[in-house]
This record gives structure tokens, C-alpha cells and sequence, in this order.
């Protein structure tokens, strides 16, 4: 099933947010000295090379925000496959504005069509198994929300998008908190029931540990090799959801997910994809 966009009035302060950087105080000083005012033109975003696109909605809402005007065509939607030569958008109207808004257009299509791929590709690697592909936090600053959108067109899912959105138990918690059985303990005590938890172990005697004690839903078994990975996946026998993470790349997905975990979590979905290569031709 095909999500819904997300509506344009959540995107839109960031998205203006980047024009307003790009703009400047006087705007876009070589457009308006070489481009007659009424210079009309039609421009085509177009695919360079192949991958998964996303940001288009956010590309066009950028071209709409400089002028609502301008006519903007969407041909391939977001989460669909892509080739080199695609058209992907048409934009038509004044020259002056769609040159003003191209490269905000292009940095969000680009860099969400990146993660999107990337996405993509760790997600071929679990064909055949239970496991899905989720994100980090480990996002780009004002950018959380479509780089995680761009994680979902690329057939990923979504970990937290902030801290107040699940209990996630780290490392620092534990030993700041005295041990697992007493931030379990204070999680039975006082989380909502609205609430889901979830706790971080790097040895199997914790696993141990928080099976015993109850009050978890989900354990992050981080930085374990794949050999531990199947001892932790056949002592839980199916009691909690389990997700692997750390040192998740590309060339490391399949056989994890061959272990039988739930989930297997990458920051490197969008802290290190690489942009999609997309221009805008005239």
C-alpha cells in the first residue's frame, strides 16, 4: 500500500526555510540582471542515473513557494524506481522564479532520492526474510522528517522520530541508572501504558537479564557478530521484537538477516548516502 503525502503545510517552513538561505537579502541577483521579467520557459527535472526518487513533493512545493504561478507537472512519484533520462518533473512559467528556486528543488530531490536508493539496496538484502530495514536519528538537522519519508520510499521503516516518541534504554542509561533490572523496574512503574520500550544490550548475560525482568518490548542487540546474533534470536524464542545495530553496512545485511532478528537499524541510511545525480534542463 501506497502512503498518503504528507500534507504541505508540515513542509513548508523547512522548505522555505532553505529558499530564504538560498535567497539572501535581495534575492536572486543574476536571474533578475540577465532574465527579461517576462521571459516565459518550460524546464524538466530529469534522472541522470538510475535509483529510487524521493522529494519530488518537497522539490515542487519549493518551485510553488517562489511562485505560486508556476505550473508544476509531477510525472514520477515518490518511492518509484527510476532510469537515467527519466522525466521526473515539468515545470512551466517564469524563467526568473523557476531559476530562482532550482537549486533548493534540486538539493532536497537529490539528497532524498540518495537515501531513498540507498534504502533500496539494504533492503534487496533481506529478500527471503522476516527482518526490515529502519533508521537512526542519526539524521541531518531540520531535515528529519523527509529523510525519514525518503527511508519509507525506498521500502524502509521509521525508528523514533524524536525522543519524546518511545523509551529507548541506551548504554548511558544503564549505568547511569545503577543496571538494567532498575530501569526496567522504573519503567513498569511509572511509562504510560501508551508507551513502548525498548533496551539496549551488547552481551547476552543483559538478554538474560531483561527476559527475566520483564517491562521491555524490544531489545536493540548492538554491535553483536552474527554468530551471537543466532544465540540471541533462539533465547528469546519470539518473546520480544529484536533489532540489530551497529556496524550495519551494506555488505553485512543479508546474513543478519538470515539470523532471524525483526529489525535491522543503519544511520548510514541517510548520514552517508550518497545524492542522487538529477539536474534541471531548460
Amino acid at each position: 500500500m501506497t502512503q498518503a503525502p504528507l500534507p504541505d503545510l508540515i513542509l513548508e517552513p523547512m522548505v522555505r526555510s532553505a529558499l530564504m538561505e538560498d535567497l539572501g537579502s535581495y534575492g536572486d541577483i543574476t536571474t533578475r540582471t540577465v532574465i527579461p521579467a517576462d521571459t516565459h520557459i518550460t524546464a524538466n527535472l530529469n534522472a541522470r542515473e538510475a535509483g529510487v526518487v524521493s522529494g519530488l513533493q518537497v522539490a515542487a512545493l519549493a518551485f510553488r513557494l517562489v511562485d505560486p504561478d508556476l505550473k508544476v507537472t509531477i510525472h514520477i512519484g515518490d518511492g518509484e524506481q527510476i532510469t537515467a533520462g527519466d522525466l521526473l518533473m515539468e515545470i512551466n512559467g517564469s524563467a526568473a522564479s523557476i531559476l530562482s528556486a532550482e537549486r533548493v528543488a534540486l538539493n532536497f530531490a537529490g539528497r532524498l532520492s540518495g537515501i531513498a536508493t540507498l534504502t533500496a539496496r539494504f533492503v534487496r538484502e533481506t529478500v527471503g526474510t522476516p527482518a526490515r530495514i529502519t533508521c537512526t536519528r542519526k539524521t541531518t538537522p531540520g531535515l528529519r522528517l523527509v529523510e525519514k519519508q525518503a527511508v519509507i520510499h525506498g521500502g524502509g521503516f521509521n525508528h523514533r522520530f524524536s525522543l519524546s516518541d518511545a523509551i529507548l534504554i541506551k548504554d548511558n542509561h544503564i549505568a547511569a541508572a545503577g543496571g538494567i533490572r532498575p530501569v526496567l523496574a522504573a519503567v513498569k512503574a511509572r511509562a504510560s501504558h501508551m508507551i513502548r520500550t525498548e533496551i539496549e544490550v551488547d552481551r547476552l548475560e543483559q538478554l538474560a537479564e531483561v527476559l527475566d525482568e520483564g517491562g521491555a518490548d524490544t531489545v536493540l542487540l548492538d554491535n553483536m557478530d552474527t554468530p551471537t546474533l543466532h544465540q540471541a534470536v533462539t533465547m528469546n524464542a519470539g518473546r520480544l521484537v529484536l533489532e540489530a545495530s551497529g556496524n550495519m553496512g551494506l555488505d553485512r545485511v543479508a546474513e543478519v538477516a538470515a539470523t532471524g532478528v525483526d529489525y535491522i537499524s543503519s544511520g548510514a541510511l541517510t548520514h552517508s548516502a550518497r545524492t542522487l545525480d538529477l539536474g534541471l534542463d531548460i
